[in-house]
């Protein structure tokens, strides 16, 4: 072999090893964890939709309740294990706006104006109703010139692409134009919302949660973090969709809209209160405007024919709650990647 030959030689395997060696660290995308725990034939029954299901897997924890029956199934989990449960945070906001009319700190046609400083913006005038039910004309998102380069940056690093101040929030808020009054989700009105809520109780939004949904209602693993600094050192973090590690997210004072870390244990308690009507501020969970298609919204629940729902996601973390009270039955699915579990949790609705 002549010595260029030798050359081309070595270069190409040193090529190869290089690559090698980098495609070693480049992190795997997880499956469905092999450990499993929990009433068998859901355990069975979770895996096969799953199968059949897009997207990558790793924890997965589901209940499913019947009347006074609950069946569980985890998957390298317990009913102990942390999720983000994303907009399924909703719900919780929606909860305390019910509360907060029952003990007269507000009323439905509350202007926004009346309890944050918008002045004489357009968001002034919208209604608390209006935003728990997603028909404010308000964005999906408020997105501040100094905010975009950040939020592309959080979408390429698979990080917490929120973090604006209450300040901040409403600050780029009395900046928006409002569009048609009709249903289009807004993740900007419903951190409104939470914000508005917080400042007629005299509270902030953590405590809010905490005092008049969580301790009720035993929640006690459930809370709202603000920052990292909520968290603790070895916090469950997940993974995208595509199999990436994810950064956790916690939303700062766009937390009304997402933010709530749980467990299945809790998740229990909480959708079994709604579907036996016991819950604080159940009156959210009733339809009282149209969402597009066939469903229906009350203050941030959705209802498609008989079942009553909310879904999450963030980067790193899918959820779906679900119950439906003429079937008396209920259906809890926390996964800790950014695939969808829509499908699995409506499967589970069926009652076979």
């Amino acid at each position: 072999m002549t010595r260029s030959k030798k050359t081309l030689a070595v270069a190409i395997a040193a090529a190869v090893a290089a690559f090698a060696v980098g495609a070693a660290a480049m992190p795997r995308p997880p499956a469905l964890s092999a450990e499993s725990r929990g009433d068998s034939a859901l355990v069975e029954e979770v895996r096969a939709v799953l199968a059949e299901t897009p997207g990558v897997r790793d924890r997965v924890s589901v209940a499913v309740i019947d009347g006074d029956t609950v069946r569980e199934a985890h998957f390298g989990a317990t009913d102990a294990t942390e999720y983000e449960i994303g907009s399924v945070t909703k719900t919780v906001t929606g909860s305390l706006l019910a509360d907060a009319i029952d003990r007269g700190e507000v009323e439905a046609q509350t202007p926004l104006g009346d309890l944050l400083e918008l002045g004489s913006s357009p968001a002034a005038s919208v209604t608390l109703e209006e935003l728990a039910t997603h028909s404010s004309g308000l964005p999906r998102l408020a997105m501040p010139l100094d905010r975009v380069l950040p939020t592309i940056v959080a979408n390429y690093r698979a990080a917490d692409p929120y973090g604006s101040t209450v300040d901040q929030l409403v600050a780029s808020s009395s900046e928006q134009e409002l569009g048609e009054k009709e249903y289009l989700y807004s993740n900007l009105g419903f951190a409104l919302l939470g914000q508005a809520l917080a400042t007629a109780a005299g509270t902030d939004y953590q405590e809010l949660a905490e005092e008049r949904v969580f301790a009720p209602l035993g929640m006690d693993d459930s809370f709202v973090p603000t920052s990292t600094d909520d968290l603790a050192a070895d916090a469950p973090t997940g993974f995208t969709a595509a199999g990436r590690p994810s950064e956790p997210w916690t939303l700062g004072a766009d937390a009304p809209a997402g933010s709530v870390r749980s467990t299945l244990a809790d998740m229990t308690a909480y959708v079994r209160a709604q579907l036996d009507e016991t819950a604080p501020g159940v009156a959210a969970t009733e339809p009282i405007a149209d969402a597009g298609g066939s469903s229906t919204i009350g203050y941030a629940w959705h209802t498609t024919d008989s079942v009553t729902w909310h879904n999450g996601a963030t980067g790193g973390f899918t959820s779906l709650v679900a119950f439906d009270r003429d079937a008396g039955r209920a259906v809890v699915v926390l996964n800790n990647t950014g695939a969808s579990v829509d499908e699995l949790g409506f499967a589970l609705m069926e009652d076979d």
